[in-house]
């Protein structure tokens, strides 16, 4: 998700920046924004032609859709390729746990790879490489070469997720940032409403191959795309690898925001993952109706994903895990189709802003170094996926279906808990 750092007059960041919200520095000097932008450059939106700098961010968009398509394909695909290559279902599993696990490890790893060359090349060849894998698995003679490829996967999500995440404020005027980054992230559910079924229809229709070649062809669509719409990105600062870990310890909001990341996107995996028998056992929904109704769960999400994109990020997360505290303990306890219904769709909702919120808080929490804070939330991001359905899946097969939620909405409880606490100790700092 790109580094924007200030030239060496500029004074350096405190260490003790506190999280994005009504108590952060502002004023023309102090806005988190206008220091990454002083730092980043005009805008090519806010000199030349408005439309350029939004066709970039489309292409931008359109990549993130591309990649998590790709990520989540064989979701809807894992019966026909284990048997068709030959492997259970349990190990055609990783080819969705093993990209995660990738793309977590990646995302610093690429960030500080890609030094000092321009981020718009470093885009453009990472969806290559995801054409590449797709194009490679659609071949594959035997499953060992299929994970291979979904390994190259990981590492496109992983880096071109951790770079492109803090273009926005690069590419549009500061006022339009927020709708930007919304509109970029808005291809994380979009790719779960539209490519992930699309791709397993084509998949049923003509072949398990035959999808994944399509993403590949989808792929050069997009690549085509940023060649032609995304201007130059010269880096404006090299990430070093000592950076990371410093930014950890130095910058108390960029550390909670890693730790909110974690806890929610954990509970959320704890209990999403294990959607369907809970629907199902707990709510009385009909089998038939399970598809349907994720549908409408994620067209919520999609919506939730543009109204929390103009808002503030801390406020919004704050209310985002207050409130799946309470739709995931009640999912568990409250029996009935009519309620299950209601609270898959405001679940939906209400984790459609997070996405963009936690990518939020990180530009904001450290305005002069996005690419490092964007590396750590997206390696977070992507290891609580695979941490959260771990634990969802020992709560299920130890207790019940009912326990991978409310253990859920104790995270969530947790991380309301964090983000509210943050805030408690800034203000202090805020008064001197």
């Amino acid at each position: 998700m790109t580094s924007a750092a200030a030239s060496g007059n500029n004074p350096a960041p405190s260490p003790e920046s506190g999280p994005p919200g009504p108590s952060g520095p502002s004023g023309p000097s102090g806005d988190p924004q206008s220091t990454t932008r002083a730092a980043a450059g005009p805008a090519p939106g806010s000199g030349g032609a408005p439309w350029k700098g939004w066709a970039a961010v489309c292409a931008v968009s359109l990549g993130i859709f591309c990649l998590i398509t790709s990520e989540l394909l064989p979701v809807g695909l894992l019966t026909p390729v284990g048997a068709d290559l030959g492997v259970s279902d349990g190990t055609a599993g990783l080819m969705v746990s093993a990209p995660g696990v990738v793309a977590g490890l990646c995302a610093p790893l690429v960030t500080v790879g890609a030094g000092r060359l321009d981020r718009r090349r470093v885009l453009c060849v990472l969806i290559a490489l995801m054409v590449a894998a797709n194009l490679a698995a659609a071949v594959a003679p035997n499953f060992a070469v299929v994970l291979a490829a979904r390994l190259l996967v990981g590492v496109s999500v992983g880096g071109f997720w951790a770079i492109a995440g803090g273009l926005a404020v690069r590419l549009v005027p500061e006022r339009h940032v927020g709708r930007a980054t919304a509109l970029v992230f808005g291809g994380v559910p979009t790719a779960s409403v539209l490519g992930v079924p699309a791709g397993t229809l084509l998949g049923e229709a003509v072949g398990w191959r035959t999808a994944f070649a399509a993403v590949g062809a989808l792929g050069l669509v997009t690549l085509t795309a940023l060649l032609l719409l995304l201007p130059a990105l010269p880096p404006t600062r090299h990430v070093t690898f000592p950076e990371l870990p410093a930014l950890l310890r130095g910058n108390r909001a960029v550390r909670a925001g890693v730790i909110v990341t974690f806890l929610v996107v954990t509970g959320q995996f704890a209990a999403y993952t294990f959607v369907r028998p809970i629907l199902q056992d707990v709510s009385g929904i009909d089998a038939g109706y399970v598809s349907t109704l994720l549908l409408g769960y994620g067209v919520a999400g999609v919506a939730g994903n543009f109204l929390a994109g103009a808002r503030d990020p801390y406020r919004t997360l704050l209310v985002v895990s207050s409130s799946l505290t309470v739709v995931l303990a009640l999912i568990a306890v409250l029996p009935g189709p009519v309620a299950g219904t209601a609270l898959l769709l405001a679940w939906g909702l209400v984790y459609g802003g997070v996405s963009v919120s936690v990518q939020g808080w990180m530009i904001k929490a450290a305005p002069d170094a996005p690419e490092a804070a964007s590396s750590l939330m997206v390696a977070m991001f992507n290891l609580a996926i695979a941490a959260g359905a771990l634990c969802g899946g020992l709560a299920v097969d130890g207790i019940s279906a009912p326990a991978a939620p409310l253990g859920g909405a104790a995270l969530m409880l947790v991380a309301a808990g964090t983000v509210r606490a943050t805030a408690i100790r800034r203000r202090p700092a805020a008064l001197t």
